[in-house]
């Protein structure tokens, strides 16, 4: 168990989390009885393949879904007890952004700040300052969303994210599915979100290049459990591993490729 009462320097802690899920008639631990803690200003990079778990757990941090047991804080408030609260501190980017697609750009991230809250005069004052910042050509303001490529809708995403000034981010496989001049541009941006906007970034990912460069330190989830945690370096130097592949064939003994057949959820 991790224990800490000073929260200045914590922005995530994960205690003991388990989730289960019915499949027929068995019951699968999706994530099992996870420690984990994030510090402020920290990229913290969870890297597994689809069915490890990853995304079960970013749902519970972001509070759209319930532990069967334990709990998670933010910034030392309660992402039960207090998740309307958390709702207001925290943003999630998901590999499928969620839109109105037929309404432009503008009238999407108007929508937006109109439920968090916020004046159109202030939203728009503060949207053209973060479309500079994302390369969004303000011509296309006004167009559908449905005339972008996946890469740019991910832009758009992020963009939304920013209007709401979370002060922690949470990013479920942001690049996923986008060509490389996109996902270097999406990379660019998480790094900017740390180092000028003071945030805390949870990274899940399954590309293993994109968490070494990113991260500050990375998870290793593997049937729902962390398996290994701690910076690229310090885990390649643990197993003797030339990159991250050898990393994480050295904690789970199994290859990415194997999960293809593997039975997990």
């Amino acid at each position: 168990m991790i224990i800490l009462n000073d929260f200045t320097y914590c922005a995530l802690l994960i205690e003991d989390v388990t989730k289960t899920f019915s499949k027929g008639k068995s019951v699968v631990r999706a994530v099992n009885e996870i420690d984990l803690q994030v510090d402020k200003n920290e990229i913290f990079g969870l890297l597994g393949p689809n069915g490890s778990g990853k995304s079960t757990l970013i749902r519970i941090i972001s509070t759209l879904l319930i532990p069967d047991k334990g709990r998670v804080e933010i910034f030392g408030h309660d992402t039960i007890r207090e998740s309307r609260y958390v709702q207001r501190i925290i943003n999630r980017v998901s590999v499928e952004a969620s839109f109105f697609k037929k309404l432009s750009v503008m009238e999407n991230l108007l929508f937006t700040a109109g439920v968090y809250g916020l004046s159109q005069a202030e939203a728009k004052k503060k949207l053209y300052e973060i479309f500079e910042r994302v390369k969004l050509p303000k011509k296309r303001l006004t167009e559908p969303m449905e005339n972008f490529s996946r890469g740019m809708q991910q832009k758009v995403a992020i963009a939304r994210a920013f209007l709401t000034s979370p002060i922690m981010m949470l990013l479920d496989e942001p690049t996923t599915g986008l060509d490389p001049r996109a996902k270097r541009e999406v990379q660019r941006l998480i790094k900017e979100i740390v180092q000028e906007h003071d945030a805390t970034v949870f990274l899940t990912t399954h590309d293993m290049e994109e968490a070494e460069q990113l991260c500050d330190r990375i998870g290793i989830i593997h049937n729902g459990e962390i398996v290994a945690l701690d910076t690229p370096e310090n885990l390649r130097k643990k197993v003797g591993a030339r990159n991250m592949e050898e990393v994480f064939m050295a904690f789970t003994g199994m290859r990415f490729e194997d999960y293809e057949t593997a039975e997990v959820v």
